[in-house]
């Protein structure tokens, strides 16, 4: 394999040192003669860029490591491209949950209304970062990890030639669990999962081919009767299957609205406290690891999914990782050419999904509804187009009425009237 050069668009993100940390244990397998790290805020990229030089320096590692702050120049010559931007910041994450709030809807950065905000801001940038790979380093890949995954993705396949996979560590977070849960190794298991980006279901458990289906179910309901899991017990007797984290803001919808409402802060304003206090570790020069307070900020495993997934792309190893891609008939109840999060061969060609079986019945609607509503939002993001995205705020399960959609489409509108440059 020939070593590989990186680009990582959002390279001033606090989650940067926890990339390089994987490529730094994943070298043997993975060579890396490149990364450069590219951010629009020059103070952040000197801070995180300078953590991300001693992390390499510290395990010896021979990656050179580049740091710019012009998109088109960090890109040439690149075999991959890793987005993990936040248009707007982190004060736009904040809004975004209050907004929906204020009418009794879920305020989430990736999920319902919020989702939608952060996706419309998000896909002229992302269609630009396209556009520049197209013409600066043609042929290399873009693995996107900026939220709402999904339907950035999508965005991309729709809007662009680009080669484009979305990544989200939810999946191996899943199987990693699952795994310690029965004392096996996560290289054992296999997930029959099927679903959108943080809309998912894990249908089946199997360990070297045996179906320990029911074994996980009693595990997941017997925590679940101690109280250590967001899903009632009753909920995952009815299903029979594992639904991902966010399923919670759908089957639990008045407590979590509930809960939002009654605290103090939202989950951006958190973030917000922990990224302070992470970019002042990371401006010490005697930091040379991780700070464990990184694992406040989330995406456990991040790095691992992304050392994975380029290592079976450039060493073409056929191996199944679950991912975001074209549907390509995958999931025999939705279209054929929009994103969904299904296990997929990876090879030297791209991401392959497997055919699964059909969704049953308690699943299939909120799946549809929700990649309809993916759709409209891909469309009015893509396009600008104000009826598609009144359009999509009514579809989605989680806005109540045409009426809370109207003044959600108002609210947001005027919030991100600078990020939202196709509207006007």
């Amino acid at each position: 394999m020939d070593k590989l050069k990186i680009c990582v668009i959002g390279g001033g993100s606090t989650y940067t040192p926890e990339l390089i940390d994987g490529f730094i244990k994943g070298q043997e397998e993975l060579p890396v003669e490149r990364i450069t790290l590219m951010d629009i805020n020059p103070q952040r990229l000197e801070i995180v860029g300078g953590l991300a030089g001693r992390l390499l320096e510290a395990a010896g590692s021979e990656i050179e490591l580049r740091l710019s702050t012009d998109r088109r120049q960090a890109l040439e010559g690149a075999d991959f491209a890793l987005t993990q931007i936040r248009v707007g910041g982190m004060q736009a994450r904040i809004r975004d949950e209050r907004i929906p709030l204020k009418y009794g809807v879920v305020g989430q950065e990736t999920t319902g209304p919020g989702g939608f905000a952060k996706a419309l801001r998000t896909i002229p940038v992302m269609l630009d970062i396209a556009a520049d790979i197209a013409q600066v380093a043609s042929g290399a890949r873009l693995i996107n990890f900026t939220n709402p995954s999904g339907i950035i993705t999508e965005a991309v396949s729709k809007y662009t030639d680009v080669g484009v996979i979305g990544l989200c560590n939810g999946p191996i977070g899943a199987l990693r669990g699952i795994a310690a849960g029965l004392g096996v190794e996560p290289e054992r298991v296999r997930l029959d999962y099927v679903g959108l980006n943080h809309l998912s279901w894990i249908r089946g458990v199997y360990v070297d081919g045996r179906d320990v289906t029911d074994e996980v179910m009693e595990g997941a309901i017997a925590r679940a009767r101690e109280g250590e899991s967001p899903f009632a017990l009753e909920l995952l007797e009815m299903l029979w299957m594992l639904p991902s984290y966010y399923l919670n803001y759908y089957y639990n919808t008045d407590q979590v609205v509930a809960e939002m409402q009654a605290a103090g802060k939202t989950r951006g304003e958190v973030v917000l406290e922990v990224e302070g206090g992470l970019l002042e570790m990371y401006k010490d020069p005697a930091l040379v690891t991780k700070p464990n307070l990184l694992e406040q900020r989330g995406g456990a495993y991040y790095s691992r999914v992304a050392v994975a997934l380029i290592h079976a792309l450039a060493a073409d190893t056929g191996e199944v990782q679950i991912v975001n891609t074209l549907n390509r008939g995958a999931i025999p109840d939705l279209p054929a050419d929009v994103v969904v999060e299904v296990p997929c061969v990876i090879d030297g060609r791209g991401a392959h999904p497997l055919a699964t079986d059909p969704p049953p019945e308690c699943i299939r609607g909120l799946m549809q509804a929700v990649k309809a509503y993916e759709e409209l939002t891909v469309k009015a993001g893509g396009e600008g187009d104000e009826r598609a995205a009144l359009q999509a705020l009514n579809a989605h399960p989680l806005v109540p009425s045409f009426a809370v959609a109207q003044h959600l489409w108002a609210d947001i509108k005027e919030a991100n009237a600078e990020e939202l440059p196709q509207f006007k």
